[in-house]
């Protein structure tokens, strides 16, 4: 997700814990002979560990995932759970730290009722853990994880799409839906998330036609001044600018800049936009835009509004977030997969199942591709009035 701590801005960060060999990360079969690979569902009980971040920095995601891992896991009991046997979650917190979460995986790895993993929260503890899952063999659904630098598709798969993937959707809603002819981008170089969905989309946008007329950059994703390259972007006529920082900077700083040089077309950023910070003069914002995996005010997927309902009537009126919205669904995604494995699931047959697998959920409608991750419907929310508002949703394209 997009936090600076965690899931944006970190490469694969436990080199010693990744120096183990790797299962092939590719789609289909996987055939394991490691012993903690037999069957995990003989009793009449289907345990599923999850492995979150819920004390340190980026603590209300983990807690706001359990939330969602929890709502799950209740209405799948209530209905008679899977394949007439009820759910337990084994929950562990990593702290955000990627030893304690290797730690944590190796732990419910070496507990034979336990047939698949749900996390971790964020990207650099995810990293850590990948290579551990397919070593065990124990297959684990990360519900936040956009690093392009973690390795899926083996026994680690993902709910959220990944973060290259959302510069491609803003090419594809730039040419679509606005239709705008010259584009232009920003990024920061020396942060793996801006540069790399700002490329993405710069390589999606001439793929789809469109002019990239300025191709700018910083040298990170922190700086306070981008006066001299939104002069340049102005100047080239650009009508859609993407500019893929962080709230923090986005808000305050960029979008401002472009406007106090004259530009007045379209901003769109990733969802490293949640939370933008605004300075007093909303007006600034009209035409921002930005992508993100879930909105309450979705009203294009029914699944939506039953998942705010079941929510908040258990969580005392609170509204779910992202996390929260992710999380679900990766409970969901596990339970379908263990429904196809049968009553005598293995987490090898279960990992099987998972790969490849088409879903229907809160956060889009997906398939997995080979390497674990979905290519999904993606929100578009616009900001007026100083507030983000559902726009549209984005269906991949076929």
């Amino acid at each position: 997700m997009n936090v600076k701590f965690s899931a944006k801005c970190v490469a694969v960060i436990a080199a010693g814990a990744m120096s183990m060999s790797l299962a092939a990360c590719s789609g289909g079969s996987m055939d394991g002979s490691s012993s903690s690979n037999g069957s995990a569902a003989n009793g009449d009980t289907i345990t599923l560990g999850s492995i979150t971040t819920n004390s340190g920095t980026a603590a209300a995601y983990g807690e706001a995932e359990v939330a969602g891992f929890k709502l799950a896991v209740d209405e799948i009991n209530a209905k008679g759970g899977i394949n007439g046997k009820k759910v337990k979650l084994e929950s562990m917190d990593d702290k955000g730290d990627a030893t304690e979460a290797s730690n944590a995986f190796n732990k419910l790895a070496g507990d034979a009722s336990v047939l698949g993993v749900l996390g971790p929260t964020i990207s650099s503890t995810t990293a850590a853990v990948a290579p551990l899952a397919d070593q065990a063999k124990l297959p684990a659904i990360a519900p936040a994880a956009t690093s392009d630098s973690i390795e899926t598709g083996g026994y680690m798969f993902r709910t959220c799409f990944k973060d290259s993937y959302q510069g491609e959707i803003a090419a594809k809603f730039a040419a679509e839906t606005l239709k705008v002819k010259k584009v232009a981008v920003l990024y920061g170089t020396g942060d793996p998330y801006s540069s790399g969905v700002g490329k993405a989309f710069a390589d999606a946008a001439k793929k789809a036609g469109l002019e990239v007329v300025a191709e700018e950059n910083s040298s990170s994703a922190d700086d306070t001044e981008y006066s001299s390259q939104l002069q340049k972007i102005q100047a080239a006529g650009a009508e859609f600018l993407y500019a893929p920082y962080y709230y923090s900077v986005a808000g305050p700083y960029i979008i401002p800049q472009a406007r106090s040089v004259g530009y007045d077309g379209y901003v769109m950023g990733p969802d490293g936009y949640d939370g933008l910070k605004m300075t007093d003069d909303k007006s600034l914002y009209n035409n921002v835009l930005y992508t993100t995996h879930y909105s309450p005010d979705d009203t294009s997927n029914a699944k939506v509004q039953d998942f705010i309902k079941s929510y908040k009537k258990v969580n005392k009126n609170a509204d779910p977030n992202t996390f929260t919205a992710l999380a679900y669904d990766s409970v969901y995604m596990m339970a379908q997969a263990i429904e196809k494995a049968g009553k005598n699931a293995t987490r090898e047959s279960v990992r099987n199942a998972i790969s490849g697998m088409s879903f229907e959920g809160v956060t889009g409608n997906f398939t997995l591709d080979k390497k674990g991750s979905p290519k999904k419907s993606v929100i578009v929310l616009e900001i007026k009035d100083g507030k983000p508002q559902y726009k549209t949703t984005i269906q991949p394209s076929k």
